[in-house]
């Protein structure tokens, strides 16, 4: 095979590894080698020897510094078509163990699940002509093309979902053929395919429900344009594409996606929130996961295009959101906690890996953000129980009165915005906190109930005991109790208090802080480990 067999821009993989891929930048040949050569930017993992010079000459720019080699035309494949693909994939005669067990589909929400697409006892009859497959993985096949649409639709003519990552495609006129070829298919998964971020004519695609571009490497650019041809989408996947900038084509609002329920913009760039408020009014969107990306603030949107201006006389922002994802970034104030209480249908919550989740940062515990968000059933993946909000609430509403030096309703309402609610709602007794030096205090005076467990490697099987302590009581006090309680003598201890919900106890760190304080009340449960 000559050089000339292959083009600037193909994608490629090595010969008999369909998994090493790469995009082909340079035709011709080197310097010093006989015969011809490609010049390859192999895909991130995929590894080269350099960055597209060789010998101090530079034949092209490679993406990374040891991205690129050059490789003769022997070494590389052009791909195989998806008909071929799927023969070879689902072909009976020599399924190995792996393959039988690579076999998945993909869920809704993009999980790998294994099915048996094919019964062993089933497997001659359907698997002469695939017309009875509804699920089909071809991932890391090296497929380059669709083939013949006519070939394809009486192949797999009632295919409904199919996985095509890491594979060769690139541009969309093969995806347009693809989907109007399969007029079953409802889930495409396009997953670790450079695709092209362009297109000049595109068909309607009314049958696809669901699109992963996830490492395409599209642009928002794209996606705009993507969402004419596909009109009915209700989930779409686009992690990992270094998407920084929601370019939207007139104003500052994204339009159109009427059938979108679930748009996946996890671990991009996006680094202001303002980017987000473009997307307010997708007016059927109810999951907006956000995870791994940089956001320092969240915010209502509280400025409202005018009357008319999307075709309603009204326009609630994110009106249907019900699942906000916002793990792992950069969120660290109280007012962006708080304004989530503001999204009308907001009950699933995301925060953790944030700095104001993580009490090792300074942030605050799981029973503070529960009792700061008043509609969310779900925090970070865990069922918040009525119990638990209960809990939370009332030891939210001990912490604030613990600890606020001004009892300045109005300065209250500014820092802590559903204290007053709480209070009325748990019938907790208002009155003026005093410093604990400055005499008895009411609120103290009922004591509270907690459990204690020993758990300490050298402290021996103890039996968990329940005592009734002062409110006032300190974490060194209580140290200090423990030691005695259980005769524990020259151990250095560390107390947790266990919360549910919380795969992990929470640290009780400062020994002058109280169990008022902390919001510890009746019914609370205190571990009692040793140093290490």
């Amino acid at each position: 095979m000559a050089a000339v067999a292959f083009r600037l821009g193909q994608r490629v993989h090595a010969a008999g590894d369909p998994a090493r891929v790469g995009t082909v930048r340079y035709l011709g040949p080197v310097e010093g080698h006989s015969g011809d050569w490609v010049g390859v930017d192999w895909d991130a993992g995929a590894g080269g020897r350099h960055d597209g010079s060789l010998a101090g000459r530079r034949y092209f720019l490679a993406a990374g510094e040891r991205s690129a080699s050059f490789a003769r035309p022997t070494a590389l494949s052009a791909g195989i078509t998806l008909p071929d693909a799927l023969r070879t994939r689902y072909r009976v005669d020599d399924f190995t163990k792996e393959e039988q067990d690579e076999m998945y589909v993909f869920s809704t929400s993009q999980k790998r699940v294994s099915v048996e697409l094919v019964g062993k006892n089933k497997v001659q009859e359907k698997l002469k002509n695939l017309n009875d497959l509804t699920g089909a993985s071809v991932s890391y096949m090296g497929v380059s093309s669709i083939g013949p649409q006519d070939e394809l639709k009486n192949l797999v003519p009632n295919l409904i979902q199919l996985d095509l990552t890491g594979n060769l495609l690139s541009p969309w006129q093969d995806i347009f053929s693809l989907c109007e070829a399969l007029s079953s298919l409802e889930v495409l998964d396009l997953t670790n395919n450079t695709m092209e971020n362009d297109f000049t004519k595109s068909s309607s695609v009314k049958n696809i429900r669901v699109l992963v571009l996830n490492y395409c490497g599209v642009t928002w650019e794209l996606v705009e344009k993507i969402k004419f041809p596909f009109l009915c989408l209700s989930e779409l996947h686009l992690m990992t594409n270094k998407i920084k900038i929601i370019m939207t084509p007139v104003g500052d609002i994204v339009q159109g996606f009427h059938t979108l329920r679930l748009l996946n913009l996890e671990d991009n760039h996006i680094d202001s929130w303002d980017e987000i408020v473009k997307l307010s009014y997708l007016r059927s969107l109810e999951q907006l996961h956000l995870n791994k990306n940089m956001l320092k603030h969240v915010a209502y949107p509280s400025n409202l295009p005018s009357p008319g201006s999307l075709g309603d006389a009204a326009v609630v922002p994110f009106e249907k959101l019900r699942v906000l994802l916002l793990g792992s970034n950069q969120i660290d104030d109280f007012l962006s906690v708080d304004s989530l209480n503001l999204f009308p249908s907001l009950t699933d919550v995301r925060l953790s890996d944030n700095p104001i989740a993580d009490p090792a940062k300074g942030g605050v515990p799981r029973f503070v953000l529960i009792a700061r968000l008043g509609k969310v059933k779900i925090l970070n993946g865990s069922e918040v129980s009525p119990r638990e909000r209960r809990e939370a609430e009332i030891r939210y509403v001990r912490l604030v009165m613990g600890k606020v030096e001004s009892y300045d309703p109005e300065e209250v309402k500014r820092l802590h915005p559903r204290f007053a609610e709480l209070k009325a709602c748990h019938g907790i007794e208002d009155e003026k906190p005093v410093s604990r030096t400055s005499g008895h205090q009411k609120l103290s005076s009922g004591l509270i109930s907690i459990t204690l467990k020993c758990v300490g490697p050298s402290m021996g099987e103890k039996q968990p005991l329940t005592k009734k302590l002062p409110p006032a009581t300190t974490v060194g006090k209580l140290k200090s109790l423990c030691e005695s309680f259980f005769k524990l003598k020259d151990i250095k201890l560390r107390l947790y208090l266990e919360e549910e919900g919380c795969p992990l106890p929470q640290f009780l760190e400062e020994d002058t802080s109280s169990l008022m304080e902390l919001g510890i009340g009746t019914g609370s449960t205190i571990i009692v480990d040793e140093e290490s």
